[in-house]
């Protein structure tokens, strides 16, 4: 009995391990306290600086100047607001920034992809050196180029024209670099090769088959050059004036004077700010499932 016993024994203790391994592969995690202490931790270190502006924008210049400063909400909001659209002229700008960061956002998305495409997989002379042309481009600073650029758009007759903001970022370097990467491991040469024996065009091939392969990096792209141009304050500060500004240089003006009202600025600020938030609440759950598609094909 126990020669028979023991073998039995052997045989479900050396099956226990392989169950306990199945069993802990398919378990699904689960987050502490800890974790949840953490994010906690870190969304308030985020968004704290965008509470501080709202409220700041409730109060009023005077209160915001004692010590220690307001901690909570104020009852000046509605009114700093539209002081702050009045004196900065932010119908204007808004519209001008919709304008300038909505083309730059499908343009550069559209031609990164192309050229990210190109340089991922088509076969062509000079696409290393091409290649490393275009991503040292990104060495260069922006501040060496402002003197050029406004020298060129001057000679166009663009001052103080939309065009001259956006011509220069109809397509990135860094766009252009982010999409070849992702495309690399993304789109399978093997499905290129497919679409071209069933007699597919090339335009055929990247409607049908790149940008779908594509889309969650071209997602995720768009958000950034979409953040980016509406921030952007440098060059469209020198090639624009007021009377046809982004907001980001109407903002500006809110600054100059004697004595600027800075719970007025923290309002102009506030307003500049709400497209982006609402544009990351209507469309981040989109960009993220994105990112994670992307990451399980890759």
């Amino acid at each position: 009995m126990s020669q028979l016993t023991i073998p039995r024994a052997g045989r479900r203790e050396g099956k226990a391990p392989r169950q306990r391994g199945r069993m802990g592969a398919g378990k699904q995690l689960h987050a502490g306290p800890v974790t949840y202490l953490v994010l906690a931790v870190f969304a308030l270190v985020s968004l704290a600086p965008l509470v501080w502006t709202a409220i700041a924008a409730s109060r009023t210049d005077r209160r915001l100047a004692q010590t220690p400063p307001p901690l909570w909400f104020g009852g000046n909001l509605f009114r700093n607001l539209e002081a702050a659209w009045s004196q900065a002229g932010l119908g204007t700008a808004m519209l001008n920034s919709v304008i300038v960061a909505g083309t730059i956002t499908v343009s550069t998305v559209l031609f990164s992809t192309l050229a990210g495409f190109a340089f991922a997989k088509l076969r062509f002379r000079f696409s290393g050196v091409l290649l490393l042309l275009t991503i040292g481009t990104m060495m260069i600073p922006p501040q060496l180029a402002v003197v050029p650029l406004y020298m060129w758009m001057s000679n166009l007759g663009w001052s103080n024209q939309l065009q001259t903001v956006i011509l220069p970022s109809l397509v990135t370097a860094f766009g252009t670099f982010f999409m070849r990467q992702y495309l690399v491991q993304a789109l399978p040469s093997e499905l290129i090769e497919a679409a071209r024996v069933d007699g597919a065009s090339s335009l055929r091939i990247v409607w049908h088959v790149v940008f779908p392969a594509a889309r969650p990096a071209m997602a995720v792209l768009g958000l950034l050059t979409f953040v980016f141009a509406w921030n952007d304050f440098l060059w469209p500060i020198i090639a624009l004036t007021q009377q046809n500004p982004t907001v980001q240089v109407a903002l500006n003006a809110l600054g100059t004077g004697y004595v600027p009202d800075q719970a007025v600025i923290m309002a102009g600020a506030l307003l500049g700010t709400l497209p982006l938030l609402i544009a990351f609440l209507l469309f981040g759950k989109q960009i993220v499932g994105g990112i994670m598609q992307g990451a399980i094909k890759g």
